[in-house]
């Protein structure tokens, strides 16, 4: 007999075990390499999770929906591979490592390149996977065996060689240009590293003299005074009235012995500020576009470490950028050239894992020419060969590669793919995948140097579809497994993940790297906030792991998964499906008092007899059928709701309680009980994996792993259950009414007919429509 209740922390870890020691996550590929499979093949990639991370609710969302997916293919009848891996997450994981040599007295830089890089290795092979025995406790279910990281060796080359490869077709070059430049990690970082704040800040209006008269001046708003020692120009738009007649006129540069135009372009905008804007190319990424189309000079005021370098007049040399800012202010006060200040709220960029500001920096990088390789993916999501769920995204993924900017890929770090380019004593720029093919180039005996640099996370991670199966090898499980079937990720990465892939999966492969993208939701508490430290509104997914169990996790995230709508969630509805997981625990208990012990796999339920049989088989088939087709539609919502119902309303409410007079006597009745509720099982399966692979054990040992069986596909006469869905309206209106005038159930009641033929249909289901309705006569 079974316990009390599903004891999920003594049995979750022993199924997990259970499916993989059967070899259960295994695409075809793996369990049989020298055999053709006969299915047709289904991919999904992982999102690799940075090795230094830690499980958050982001991730169980996407893990779980991805392993329903993956559960229900299986059992379709696909050869399913979902792809597992892990990120190198340079920064972060660079980040950790440099902690904890600073907590032993020592750094990096005193290590050296090759002994801090062995000890990144060390500190990933003891500590660094810990996020992979995370993922497990979700149950999920990929082809470990196939576990990529993306410094692997296969996985290196296919970096290099991609790197190669647009290099020689010019799509990769080197050149002077703006990044987001972190000053504390001193590095160039990615937007997605970037993360906007709104401070309280102020808005300064300095006059700028001009040069032909020093009394008449022209009056810039700055939320940035330290930086006009970096201006090359005054800006004003082309059709401002006020300054007509200055367009084309030279301005004294305050606190500076310059003189810098005065320009008409249409970035200005005349009812901002005082309509007219200092422009700094150097250090502004609007600015640096306008200085392009005015040609204008571009002079970098800043050094790595954020202070004011020999480019500034002498007093200001080495300051802070907070301190020039603050004697600059001083210095226009005293100057009488400070007209006004505004306080205002501001939009400021901070480095994610710094904290710091950043700071748009002039540096030499690495880049892509993203336009180009935008242009094929932009066109295969217009023809439809890749349609993203829910369709809106679409016009976000277009404003974001029409409007793209050349990616800069080259990251000042230790900790990644080193960049594949070596240097002459003259400057003189080699790329090649290896050392001895850079030397060729260069001649014999001319000294190189390697760049330094490593690559962008994001260019390892945007060749992960075809990578990850072998490229630049051809292999069978490239041949086989791209181009994918699905990716499931969040919708704050179309950018940086998923416009990357498309690029390189179109140009490398001349494919698209997968046929759907769905994007899920954020996930927010139950007041719809965004959960955060500060707010104290985190929910920790291991915390409610260990005190609802992974059924409960997963059907509620699959419940809550609506299209287009963030998931608020909160205890009290993961307890509600915690009583879901209870409720069906409880039907096979029932059962199993019944005399309900086993599943008979003899048993053909098209031959049953009783109308209350006929029913609920086709009902169950209609479930079967029902949330197939919500999970082609990627409608996790409607198939999660779809099995709540069928298990608490149909089964529960109406089947066991239509059955309870005769069950136990019922050999037909019996049966036809354990049938239901083991293909419920088969159906539910996908979201709720170990209570239903534990209950399937108990009813059906001798079949196998519930979760390699076959999705119930079958078809019934629905005529002969007419009556019984007419019987449970009945019974429904009159439980209605009840609650609808507040009578106790205590109370029986009686129910008048009017026609001859509405008696007799009554007197037919009386013994079911009477009790459970309450009724007397």
């Amino acid at each position: 007999m079974l316990e009390k209740n599903f004891n999920f922390k003594d049995q979750e870890a022993t199924i997990y075990k259970k499916w993989e020691d059967a070899g259960a996550f295994a695409c075809d590929l793996t369990r049989n390499p020298d055999q053709e499979s006969s299915k047709d093949p289904y991919t999904i990639m992982m999102p690799p999770p940075n090795v230094t991370g830690s499980l958050h609710l982001g991730h169980a969302l996407t893990y779980t929906l991805q392993d329903v997916l993956t559960r229900f293919k299986r059992m379709c009848g696909f050869d399913v591979l979902w792809q597992p891996g892990t990120d190198h997450a340079g920064i972060a994981t660079q980040m950790v490592v440099e902690r904890q040599l600073l907590e032993q007295g020592t750094s990096r830089k005193e290590l050296g390149r090759e002994a801090f890089i062995e000890r990144v290795w060390q500190w990933k092979e003891q500590s660094g996977d810990t996020i992979i025995s995370q993922q497990r406790r979700l149950g999920i279910s990929p082809d470990w065996e196939r576990a990529r990281f993306t410094l692997d060796e296969g996985m290196s080359q296919a970096v290099t060689q991609a790197f190669v490869m647009l290099y020689e077709k010019k799509l990769i070059y080197r050149d002077k240009r703006l990044v987001n430049w972190d000053t504390k990690l001193q590095t160039a970082i990615s937007d997605v590293e970037v993360i906007t704040k709104d401070v309280k800040g102020h808005l300064w209006y300095i006059r700028y003299p001009l040069e032909d008269n020093h009394q008449e001046f022209i009056t810039v708003a700055t939320t940035r005074p330290e930086t006009l020692f970096g201006d090359t120009a005054v800006a004003v738009h082309p059709d401002d009235p006020r300054y007509q007649h200055l367009i084309g006129q030279q301005v004294h540069l305050p606190l500076t012995n310059r003189t810098i135009p005065i320009v008409a372009d249409t970035y200005c905008q005349i009812d901002k500020g005082s309509g007219a804007v200092k422009i700094t190319p150097g250090h502004d990424f609007n600015d640096f576009e306008v200085g392009k189309r005015q040609a204008l000079a571009v002079i970098n005021i800043m050094d790595a470490h954020g202070h004011l370098n020999e480019t500034v007049p002498e007093p200001y040399r080495g300051l802070s950028m907070e301190k020039a800012r603050a004697a600059a202010l001083h210095d226009l006060e005293e100057q009488e050239l400070l007209e006004k200040t505004e306080a205002i709220t501001q939009s400021l960029p901070y480095g994610d894992r710094s904290g710091v500001v950043i700071q748009p920096w002039l540096t030499d990088q690495w880049f892509v020419d993203a336009h180009t390789l935008a242009q094929p993916a932009i066109a295969a999501v217009e023809r439809g060969d890749t349609t993203f769920v829910q369709k809106q995204w679409e016009n976000t993924y277009f404003e974001w590669l029409r409007n793209i900017q050349p990616w800069c890929i080259s990251r000042q770090l230790w900790w990644g793919h080193q960049i594949p380019a070596w240097y002459d004593d003259a400057g003189n720029i080699f790329v090649a995948q290896t050392v001895a093919e850079a030397q060729t180039q260069a001649g014999q005996g001319v000294h190189l140097t390697r760049d330094a640099d490593v690559l962008d996370t994001w260019f390892s991670s945007g060749l992960w579809p075809f990578s990850t199966l072998g490229w630049p090898q051809s292999t069978t499980e490239l041949d086989r497994y791209y181009p994918t079937d699905v990716l499931v990720t969040g919708f704050d990465i179309i950018f940086f993940w998923v416009a990357r892939m498309m690029m390189m999966g179109l140009y490398f492969k001349k494919e698209i790297p997968f046929k759907h993208v769905y994007m899920h939701a954020l996930v927010r508490d139950e007041q719809g906030q965004k959960m955060s430290k500060s707010k104290g509104n985190i929910i920790d997914p291991l915390n409610i792991l260990d005190k609802f169990g992974c059924d409960a996790v997963r059907m509620t995230l699959t419940a809550l998964a609506v299209p287009g709508r963030d998931i608020k969630l909160g205890e009290a509805r993961i307890e509600g499906y915690r009583n879901f997981v209870t409720k069906l625990w409880n039907a096979a208990k029932f059962l199993q008092m019944n005399g309900c012990s086993e599943r008979d796999e003899a048993f053909d339920p098209s031959k049953c007899q009783q109308n209350v049989n006929r029913w609920i088989v086709s009902e169950t088939a209609q479930l079967a059928t029902a949330v197939h087709q919500s999970l082609e539609n990627f409608r996790f919502d409607e198939a999660t709701l779809g099995l709540y119902h069928f298990l608490w309303g149909t089964y529960c409410d109406f089947y066991l309680e239509f059955i309870k007079p005769t069950i136990a006597e019922d050999l037909e009745t019996q049966q036809t009980a354990v049938w239901v509720f083991t293909e419920f099982l088969k159906v539910a399966h996908p979201f709720i994996p170990f209570v239903t692979e534990n209950l399937w054990q108990t009813f059906a040992p001798s079949e196998g792993l519930l979760m390699l069986q076959t999705w119930p596909d079958y078809e019934y006469d629905n005529t002969s259950s007419a009556e019984m869905r007419w019987a449970i309206d009945v019974i429904s209106q009159v439980r209605s009414l009840r609650a609808g005038f507040n009578i106790p159930h205590t109370i029986l009641l009686n129910l008048s007919t009017t026609t001859t033929d509405l008696r007799a249909r009554i007197d037919r289901q009386q013994i079911a429509i009477f009790r459970l309705s309450r009724l007397n006569d």
